[in-house]
């Protein structure tokens, strides 16, 4: 037996506060929280129109360097961080995405941060939640089928049903369900035609939510949305169909932001999950506003490595809801930067400066990349016990080449207490006004113009490679009013360029671009590269192995 709980065992530890106790910390009434249960609750509209004129707080960004298998860390030091700020007496918030139920019960497993630095509860934040993942699904749903009876109805839009270019979701790692042939079975089915479907987590329905603001804009850009083209090339939008009015309608308890607690029982916020790698990764816009009202501080995390997750919040995130970040954590481990310097998975609990110190590049390559955006940022090295102070001293040294400050944090082991000294560096950098917030790009750049600034300033590639089926698509989106939008590159999470065997800092590669989607509701272009998947599959041994009810009706096997 190991001498350590797992992250479910000390979540089961603590029974936390009720749910109206963690509203009163944010000024919210109990009367404008809708319980879920005593632990979780939705916040009411009323709450949200009550702090609309309220000033905002500070917002920090958490990110990462480059995930590998040995583990960073973004979402337990954004809970620890949280904890440590509310031990120094600081009032925060902590905003993160919802778990998807692909990963969970695939091989990432559950997103609720993890030791003592935790949301909870647990169990339900990482399974079915408060059933918004079910609701955006079903909303996707509904207009996949609106589409098809349309077409069957008569088609008065015109529709090519060769052309229909909205695909159906699950949020689960199907890969069967990648390319399909829907409408089988003769013509009180329907027309046959190719179709597919992709994880609820990269749907733009999903991002749509994310993204809107209000109710209004929700309906709107739900209605934006091109399902499909005529024959002559013109596009059909959802809205052409009657589809957003329901869809709103099914969405809108989902979208009033999730209220639950940390281990601690300071607030935190759980709402909305599309995924960085292949969608926008960050949490929903009106629960990082709403946190910003109700907080003098606020914690929010971007999913994978800085330069996916933390490209993507800035570039698109705070671009589009005008939000203006003031300090950022770049969270690191001694372990992911060993295995960026080529140790195998077996051998990092072993000290080894040498390839520490050749795994830094990744660390440097994403200070330099997060300096473009103009936030300062603070170094959060994420501790496990496997740690020695040899190596923390290698990457404190290798930091001072960038006058960037380097913080040891234990939260996973300590909780709040074990991030004091972060918290104390964060609200330092956040007070200090030093902030001077940029996007990357300007919306007048051409799309393709927008790629390779990203794949050559961020990813370091020499070049972009597209085929004149993928240019042409550019030149038709960039002709017909969407040249404007930024973009959403989808790619492997593990490298800065298209392998993800390639570790460390890449130079000199190139980045292949495999397919363009127009999201012209969520209002960005989703530009597929190398071999990444919009619909991940199961590995050989997925966590739903060992996922099982034990003789007590307890969940067990969910890390």
């Amino acid at each position: 037996m190991s001498e350590y709980k797992t992250d479910i065992e000390i979540a089961r530890e603590i029974s936390g506060q009720h749910i109206n106790e963690i509203g009163a910390k944010l000024n919210i009434n109990a009367d404008d929280l809708v319980p879920i249960g005593h632990d979780k609750a939705k916040i009411s509209w009323s709450a949200i129109e009550n702090v609309k004129n309220s000033k905002d707080g500070k917002l920090i960004l958490v990110t990462a360097v480059t995930p590998t298998p040995a583990g960073e860390g973004k979402t337990t030091t954004s809970v620890g961080l949280t904890d440590g700020m509310n031990k120094i007496g600081k009032k925060t918030t902590v905003c993160l995405r919802e778990p998807s139920l692909g990963p969970c019960f695939g091989m990432k497993g559950g997103a609720a941060g993890g030791g003592y630095a935790q949301v909870i509860p647990m169990e339900d934040i990482n399974l079915h939640f408060t059933g918004d993942f079910h609701a955006i699904t079903s909303a996707h749903s509904l207009l996949s089928a609106m589409i098809d009876n349309h077409i069957y109805w008569g088609n008065p839009t015109n529709i090519d049903s060769r052309k229909v270019v909205f695909r159906r979701v699950v949020d689960m790692n199907d890969r069967s369900l990648r390319s399909i042939t829907s409408s089988l079975g003769g013509s009180t089915n329907g027309y046959p035609r190719e179709d597919g479907f992709d994880i609820t987590v990269a749907s733009e329905v999903m991002a749509i939510f994310c993204l809107s603001q209000d109710l209004k804009e929700l309906e709107e850009r739900l209605g934006n949305i091109i399902i499909a083209y005529t024959r002559e090339m013109k596009p059909v939008r959802a809205k052409q169909i009657n589809a957003h009015h329901a869809m709103t309608v099914l969405l809108k308890d989902a979208f009033r932001p999730n209220l639950v607690q940390t281990l601690e029982g300071n607030p935190a916020l759980i709402h909305g999950g599309p995924f960085a790698n292949i969608a926008h990764g960050c949490n929903s816009v009106i629960a990082t506003k709403s946190a910003l009202k109700l907080s003098d501080y606020v914690v929010t995390e971007a999913g994978f490595g800085a330069d996916l997750g933390a490209e993507k919040f800035f570039d698109i995130k705070c671009r589009k809801a005008g939000l203006a970040p003031d300090a950022v954590v770049l969270v690191a481990t001694v372990r992911a930067l060993k295995h960026q310097g080529g140790v195998s998975k077996e051998d990092l609990n072993t000290e080894n400066t040498k390839a520490l110190l050749k795994g830094c590049s990744n660390l440097g390559r994403h200070i330099r990349n997060l300096g473009q955006f103009g936030v300062p940022l603070v170094i959060g090295i994420n501790k496990f016990v496997s740690d020695t102070e040899a190596e923390f001293q290698v990457i404190r040294d290798y930091c001072e080449q960038f006058n960037v400050d380097v913080s040891v944090t234990s939260h996973w082991e300590n909780g709040g207490d074990g991030a004091v000294d972060l918290a104390e560096k964060v609200v330092k950098l956040a007070d200090s006004g030093a902030s001077q917030f940029k996007t990357l790009y300007d919306d007048e750049i051409p799309l393709l113009g927008k790629v390779e600034m990203i794949a050559k300033t961020l990813y370091h590639a020499d070049e972009v490679l597209a085929d004149q089926a993928i240019r042409n698509q550019l030149n038709w989106y960039q002709d017909n009013g969407f040249g404007h939008l930024p973009v959403c590159i989808a790619k492997t999470q593990y490298s800065f360029s298209t392998d993800p065997q390639l570790l460390g800092a890449p130079r000199g590669h190139s980045m292949s671009i495999r397919e363009i989607r127009l999201s012209a509701g969520a209002e960005f272009v989703v530009v597929v590269c190398g071999a990444i998947m919009t619909m991940p599959g199961l590995p050989r041994a997925p966590a739903a192995d060992k996922i099982k009810l034990d003789k007590a009706g307890l969940v067990q096997g969910l890390f």
